[in-house]
């Protein structure tokens, strides 16, 4: 948790985790990973150390922890076609959605090293669940390792902590509701005892912890800014970052037309930065170093925006950039750079003090996985399951593309060795 503190030691810290994946961006909450022996081309018959199918579907990155992998799925049982347009009809949106009888919610963990699935554990189920949309799944937020404990977040549907040794349900908690509209998204992050995650509908919008011992609410803020009036334009997926800033913990958290800075001991809020434009169902974790947050606005008139923090006083925006700006991907940032790819497969490289574009190249495909960096190389994933290696750094050099059998809408991961890739079909272990 150190490195959740102090995002600029991340780098220089991360050997000493890099056997672990313990969240959806790794150990920094950056998207880091350790790896000297990557290859520099991969597919379906070459350099892979196993392939494991997986029960049900669900968009959770991998998370690891000594030698298992951890995931969230969720086993689907379609509604009719009677009960869907019965259900639908309170439905403000227009966006294609799948309507569920009912949805298993589960874990599954995987064996590192030889990929043989362990535990298929149910951890909630839940009858005529909120409708998700066609490109969400049910078990979109990825889970938390923290001390032989998984937790695992689901939104409204409810939030869990697992034994991870026993596999036995520690608490579960399922009184905080909000339409989500296209199904849960926000992944919890984990800060000391709290557990702590964004619930913003389309008719409320808060932000509340979780105590990681009984699993009771600690504390819930509702959101204080000014949203625009149309129900289905507040609702955003955002996922929030604990940071260091003017000697405090602030928590940043990007929501619908706002972003906050929370104690996150308390929950009081510290500060309110507007978007001064129209910006909601963003999906992706900020980034950040000693002296800068970095997000994207998503939604609406999207922009990449840069804030300088300052403790608990209000950060001044250093830039903004309208260009290609991601919806679904979170940025990735690594010596002075940051990285970003669009839904339509724009990546950008832009200097991170300035917001000057270095490039903007087109990679092909749509893209909602995140980047992570990983030995001097951008790695990144499309709907379409082609992982594309870029070299790091201002000038573009596309190194290959590698196809896999599926769509890959959850992030990599690593455990310092190898490269762990989910798709919609399996998990993939890739070395060289």
């Amino acid at each position: 948790m150190i490195l959740r503190l102090f995002p600029c030691l991340a780098v220089c810290c991360l050997h000493v985790v890099a056997a672990d994946w313990p969240e959806w961006r790794g150990s920094s909450g950056q998207g880091v990973a350790v790896i000297t022996k990557l290859p520099e081309s991969f597919s379906e018959t070459s350099h892979v150390t196993w392939k494991t199918e997986l029960p049900g579907r669900g968009h959770s990155t991998p998370v690891i922890a000594g030698d298992v992998i951890w995931m969230t799925t969720a086993v689907e049982k379609m509604a009719t076609q009677e009960e869907a347009e019965r259900r639908l009809k309170t439905n403000t949106g227009d966006q294609p959605v799948v309507v569920l009888a009912s949805v298993s919610l589960r874990a599954v963990a995987v064996d590192r090293k030889n990929g043989k699935l362990l535990h298929d554990i149910e951890l909630l189920n839940v009858k005529e669940p909120q409708w998700a949309h066609a490109l969400n799944s049910y078990a979109s937020p990825t889970p938390v390792l923290s001390n032989g404990r998984l937790y695992a977040h689901f939104g409204s549907f409810g939030t869990v902590c697992l034994d991870a040794s026993t596999q036995k349900v520690v608490w579960k908690n399922e009184e905080l509701q909000v339409m989500h509209e296209n199904g849960p998204g926000s992944t919890a992050v984990l800060w000391k005892n709290r557990l702590i995650a964004h619930f913003d509908g389309s008719d409320a919008q808060f932000i509340a912890a979780f105590d990681t011992e009984t699993g009771q609410r600690a504390w819930k803020t509702k959101r204080s800014g000014k949203m625009d009036p149309r129900p289905q334009l507040q609702k955003a997926y955002g996922t929030p970052i604990v940071i260091q800033s003017g000697g405090l913990p602030v928590l940043i958290s990007p929501a619908a037309n706002n972003i906050y800075g929370y104690d996150p001991l308390s929950g009081e809020e510290l500060w309110r930065v507007p978007y001064g434009e129209l910006g909601f169902s963003m999906s992706a974790l900020p980034v950040a170093d000693e002296k800068m947050i970095y997000f994207s606005t998503a939604y609406g008139k999207s922009k990449v925006m840069a804030l300088k923090h300052h403790g608990a006083n209000t950060p001044e925006t250093a830039w903004e950039n309208n260009k290609n700006a991601p919806k679904m991907c979170s940025p990735l940032l690594h010596d002075g750079l940051l990285y970003y790819v669009d839904d339509g497969g724009i990546l950008s490289c832009v200097d991170a003090q300035t917001g000057e574009a270095f490039y903007r190249e087109r990679l092909g495909g749509k893209f909602s996985s995140s980047p992570i960096w990983v030995d001097g190389k951008i790695l990144i994933g499309s709907r379409e399951g082609v992982v594309s290696l870029v070299k790091a750094g201002r000038s573009f050099q596309l190194l290959s593309q590698n196809t896999l059998d599926g769509s890959i809408m959850a992030s990599p991961s690593s455990d310092g060795e190898a490269l762990f890739i989910r798709t919609d079909k399996a998990l993939y272990r890739i070395e060289k």
